[in-house]
């Protein structure tokens, strides 16, 4: 059984109360339970206000003490939280009417007074003894954190995330709430007087059991599983001349990370959101300009080095696989193993050709939401670039695959076109010998792996992660995949996916069966 681990805080006044709530927030989710004991006055409510109050992102919300209601919920924007207090309770038996028991899986619970029903705590839970300490004024406190079974982990890791703090001159720093992503990453704002940077918590962890050969789904396909890839890259980019956020501080690690605030200036405009053209026109222009560069396989790291990793085929054919092993099911279109098998053979052939063709670094998610517009700096240095750690080794035209169809916004097919082509001219313009026809075909393969993947990832996000919101996203996924499928070089795959892939709710039952424009040239 876990031991438990214990830190001590000294919390003088409100904002330090509110800061250590905050710290303690980037680190909890869904299905995590915080109790808060201590005596009458000593600032349970308190703390747990703090700490509601930074996930809503509004430090006015009102967050009355649940002394009367014994609970209240609150729908706030990373996930829902549930404040309870069992001051008034009797029995035990009184938790099952209120909804603690048993516990919600897929909500955050603040517990006062836990002392009440302790036989109903569960074994894996934070504790947060407060107590008052005049001698360092009349509000001050001392919170003992402890972590019991499974949150002992988290508990150690917030004592080490305040140690990172306090080092880098930031402990006093106020905490503002940042949206995550689809990643266990979470990041939150640091403001240090007229000074806005971001702090980033990566925990090592992997993406998955180990179903893949022994692997988990994150090693199997190369997705960071620290932030070893994003600190070497990160520097890799700047040496390229592509404006990646500096660096200020970090531990390696532990996995915090504090860097330059790059804004919300994204690259995306209006309501439903649609791309602005111009800042299209740059991030295109961006990865010409990478691609045509000779880019390392090492990095630097510290006093170590990375090596970029490929994009091999079995990582290509695991990334796909996602969509028979998550969405077909969805779809009740599961696979027989004879259909099963006909589709790895045929895209293990089908990758044979961008495997072959020359690699450039793939930095993975290059699209809308990792996209920020700096318009104080000029050419291609305006597109600042913040997700990066997951880069790997192949084709050049999976990352314009991922600006021109982005997953998360409607990019009009006019749009793409025009991109394309100015991407294949300044390729051209670059090198002479540069194929615009290969191209193409290089490019509607990996937008038809790419949009594939996505389609399972989407379903997987939604079933394992409970993130029911990505759904909404496959109906343009399979509008893309629509497009890649028409072009000639795919004409066995858009045959066996109109037989066997049905397409999302909401989407076009029919994959397009119209030859694509002549293809662009420069």
């Amino acid at each position: 059984m876990t031991e438990p681990t214990t830190f001590s805080v000294a919390l003088v006044n409100e904002t330090a109360t509110a800061q250590l709530m905050a710290d303690l927030a980037l680190l909890v989710g869904p299905g995590d339970v915080i109790t808060l004991t201590g005596d009458l006055g000593a600032g349970k409510t308190a703390a747990a206000r703090a700490m509601i109050r930074y996930l809503a992102g509004d430090e006015a919300l009102e967050v009355p003490s649940p002394t009367f209601t014994l609970v209240q919920g609150y729908e706030l924007p990373p996930f829902p939280v549930m404040h309870a207090d069992l001051y008034r309770v009797e029995d035990e038996s009184e938790l099952e009417e209120i909804g603690l028991s048993p516990l919600p899986d897929a909500t955050l619970v603040l517990i006062e007074w836990p002392e009440r029903a302790p036989s109903a705590m569960p074994q894996d839970r934070i504790d947060i003894a407060l107590t008052h300490r005049p001698a360092l004024g009349s509000n001050a406190r001392a919170a003992d954190i402890t972590g019991y079974g499974k949150a002992a982990a988290q508990v150690a890791r917030l004592k080490a995330l305040r140690e990172f703090l306090e080092a880098s001159g930031y402990m006093d720093a106020t905490r503002k709430h940042m949206a995550g992503d689809a990643s266990t990453r979470s990041y939150a704002r640091l403001l240090r007087n007229d000074e806005i940077v971001i702090l980033m918590n990566f925990p090592q962890r992997p993406d998955g059991a180990a179903m893949y050969n022994g692997k988990s789904y994150s090693a199997a396909v190369h997705l960071a599983e620290n932030i070893k890839p994003f600190v070497a890259v990160d520097e890799g980019l700047r040496v390229a001349g592509v404006s990646a956020p500096a660096i200020h501080h970090y531990d390696l690690d532990h996995g915090f990370l504090i860097s330059e605030d790059f804004g919300s200036d994204g690259v995306i405009e209006g309501d439903p959101p649609r791309p602005i053209a111009e800042r299209y026109e740059a991030a295109t222009d961006v990865l010409a300009v990478l691609h045509s560069k000779t880019l390392p396989e090492t990095l630097r790291l510290a006093d170590q080095t990375y090596t970029i990793p490929a994009f091999d085929t079995e990582a290509l054919l695991i990334e796909i696989g996602l969509m028979p092993e998550w969405y077909l099911p969805d779809r009740n279109a599961p696979l027989s193993d004879e259909k099963r098998a006909e589709f790895f053979a045929m895209w293990r052939e089908l990758l044979k050709k961008p495997l072959a063709a020359p690699k450039t670094w793939i930095i993975r998610d290059y699209h809308s939401p990792n996209l920020i517009w700096l318009a104080d700096r000029t050419g291609m240095a305006r597109v600042g670039v913040i997700d990066f750690q997951d880069t790997v080794l192949g084709p050049h035209s999976y990352d314009v695959v991922s600006l021109l169809q982005d997953a998360r916004i409607d990019v009009p097919e006019t749009l793409e076109l025009t991109l394309l082509s100015r991407y294949i001219k300044a390729r051209r313009t670059a090198d002479a010998s540069f194929d615009p026809a290969g191209f193409a075909e290089l490019y509607a393969i990996m937008s038809a792996q790419r949009n594939t993947r996505l389609l399972g990832t989407f379903a997987r996000l939604n079933r394992r992660d409970g993130k029911p919101h990505y759904l909404r996203h496959q109906p343009r996924i399979w509008t893309y995949l629509q497009r890649s499928l028409a072009h000639p070089a795919l004409a066995r795959l858009r045959d066996w996916y109109l037989a066997n892939v049905p397409p999302p709710r909401g989407a076009s039952q029919e994959p397009s069966e119209e030859q694509p424009e002549e293809q662009p040239q420069a």
